[in-house]
């Protein structure tokens, strides 16, 4: 089987599509997916580039076990960030992803360029790509403009993307699935690129070790504790977990459990639901749900943002919400921050706006102006939480790191989480690492030495399983030896060894792209909202102590091998074999080697 070792390269302006090699060493040593897109990314987008101008790029990857892997499959969106100013990579399962894999022959993604002179759609088959004016798709939503190709898979952009709210999504499967954080929709809107359309069908397991390979992760995932999770309750689980800890940010992250947690809870949602996503296969998806907005498949992060968040314990009035957030194609997790920010700033005096937690009709108003940016305070939260208290005040309300809201489980329940989340390569995120599961429920008894460690080991793990690209819940299945034997059977030389030189790796050279933004130690600081006392549950009282958290910072980048302001050092990048690919405007650490 044939490695694709090319990329499609898109050129909106000069409506040229051409098909070029990808260099063979980074095949080996950043494999696919994030890796790939990330090495592509450094080096050809200028530091400094605004994310919302023609010169911005943006990646649509797949790797090399996409399409192949059990569970639902993945593609990344790769871009700079117009929410944060960061590296991005987003991802989305669904149907894309393994049509996108099919349709591409050779070729392991797409790299977009330049700014259409008007709407255009993308489409791709056999490796071939044509652009196509698309004028009257715009201003659809995106259940609307997937109906427009019944025959394809497409990822497309809504009316938050072509207005260019910051955390607009990728959607596809008409809104069930999201390129959701960070903005890759609001770079695609900017270009016009309306939306992808793949033709063809999906990369199947010939007969031999492919095949045995996915019978056997099947069978291993399904019967793994994540793989059963998923089989029962899927992400919204995650409602009832954070409530019974103590960590379900509540009422703009004022409180750590909600007294209507049960109504958006999974038993809640397991009687409204009509089905599930993938009835038939192992680890059967989503629950789908009917709202008011039609039908959707909301994840844990609905009833979290727009349940607890906004303190609303309404079932149908959650998932309507989700769905019109869907079909516009905005990020729940940050319109639910947006909203509650605004709520808690009317409450202190900053804006002028009568709003209440629990006041469904009036949230559902304030998402429509952001969504199209129709009012002044509805154009401020286009920006965030960062960029509406830019305007207004009150930074202090909700918390962000490097301007994207945190999303599922407030750290002050789990010290190591705060970590995770102030280390994330794209902003506040809740899937780099988790180790509030094992801290909260368990507690958590290792040193401090154990539990940064920990971290970083599963950031670096991360990155390996989105280069492949495959779903993180795989992680169970997915181990070194495992690997190695599927990448092997597509065609790829590499060791365990190599695959966690490549994490780390990779999870270095988008520090590189970032400090080369200007990102330091300050950006890496958790807001001060997080020292502050959690109310209610089991970690009443609980805050962040700014000291303990520097400890833990100073340990993280001892580990990593960076220094105090959080730069790589010149030897760690000639370890992991990157001291060669840093440009001038890249500040490298030139610290003593032996600095412990």
């Amino acid at each position: 089987m044939p490695i694709a070792d090319e990329i499609l390269r898109v050129d909106l302006a000069a409506e040229r599509v051409t098909s070029e090699e990808i260099p063979e060493q980074w095949l080996e040593r950043y494999v696919g997916g994030k890796g790939i897109g990330a090495r592509y990314l450094y080096e050809k987008l200028e530091s400094g580039t605004d994310p919302h101008s023609p010169a911005n790029i943006l990646l649509f990857v797949v790797g090399p076990l996409t399409g192949y892997t059990p569970g639902d499959q993945r593609y990344a969106a790769i871009t700079k960030s117009p929410l944060t100013g960061t590296f991005l990579d987003s991802y989305a399962g669904g149907t894309f992803p393994a049509l996108l894999a099919g349709s591409l022959d050779n070729q392991m993604g797409v790299l977009v360029t330049g700014e259409a002179d008007q709407p255009v759609v993308l489409s791709i088959d056999g490796g071939e790509a044509t652009l196509e004016p698309a004028p009257d798709l715009w201003g659809l939503d995106a259940r609307e403009t997937c109906e427009q190709f019944p025959d394809a898979a497409v990822a497309c952009v809504g009316p938050a993307g072509e207005a260019g709210v910051q955390y607009a999504t990728i959607a596809s499967d008409g809104g069930d699935h999201h390129a959701g954080r960070g903005g890759a929709g609001t770079v695609m809107g900017a270009k016009k690129l309306k939306a992808v359309v793949v033709y063809g069908s999906e990369p199947e397991p010939e007969r031999g070790k492919l095949a045995d390979l996915r019978r056997r992760s099947e069978e291993a995932f399904a019967d793994s504790d994540v793989g059963r999770w998923l089989a029962a309750s899927e992400t919204v689980e995650t409602v009832d977990f954070a409530n019974e800890v103590g960590a379900l940010p509540t009422h703009g992250w004022q409180a750590g459990r909600f007294e209507g947690a049960d109504e958006i809870g999974i038993e809640r949602v397991r009687e409204a639901a009509t089905g599930r996503e993938r009835p038939d296969d192992p680890v059967p998806g989503g629950f789908c749900v009917d709202s008011d907005e039609g039908e959707s498949v909301p994840r844990g992060a609905t009833p979290i943002v727009l349940g607890a968040g906004l303190g609303i314990d309404d079932w149908n009035a959650v998932a309507t919400l989700g769905t019109i957030c869907d079909r516009l194609g905005m990020d729940v997790i940050t319109v639910g921050n947006a909203v509650a920010w605004a709520v808690r700033a009317s409450q202190e005096g900053l804006i002028h706006r009568d709003l209440e937690f629990g006041d469904e009709e009036a949230v559902r108003t304030l998402i429509e102006e952001i969504a199209t940016r129709s009012t002044p305070l509805g154009d401020a939260l286009a920006g965030g939480v960062a960029g509406a208290a830019q305007r207004f005040g009150g930074d202090d309300l909700i918390p962000t790191v490097k301007g994207m809201e945190l999303s599922s489980y407030d750290p002050r329940s789990a010290e190591t989480m705060a970590l995770a989340y102030a280390t994330s390569d794209r902003g506040a995120c809740h899937r780099r690492a988790r180790p509030v599961e094992l801290e909260t429920v368990s507690g958590d008894h290792r040193s401090v030495h154990e539990r940064v460690r920990s971290v970083v080991a599963e950031q670096n793990r991360r990155a390996v399983l989105w280069s492949l690209i495959a779903d993180d819940f795989l992680e169970e299945v997915l181990r070194p030896d495992t690997v190695v034997e599927w990448l092997t059977a597509v065609g790829y030389d590499l060791e365990a060894d190599d695959l966690a030189l490549a994490g780390e790796r990779i999870w270095t050279l988008v520090r590189l792209f970032n400090v080369r933004e200007g990102f330091t130690r300050e950006d890496d600081e958790l807001p001060t909202t997080l020292t502050e006392p959690i109310e209610g549950g089991p970690k009443d009282g609980n805050a962040i102590d700014p000291d303990a958290f520097d400890v833990l910072l100073d340990r993280y980048y001892a580990i990593r091998d960076w220094d105090q302001q959080g730069r790589p050092t010149a030897a760690l990048l000639r370890r992991l074999d990157l001291a060669t690919v840093p440009d001038e405007e890249t500040p490298v650490s030139r610290v003593s080697e032996d600095t412990p």
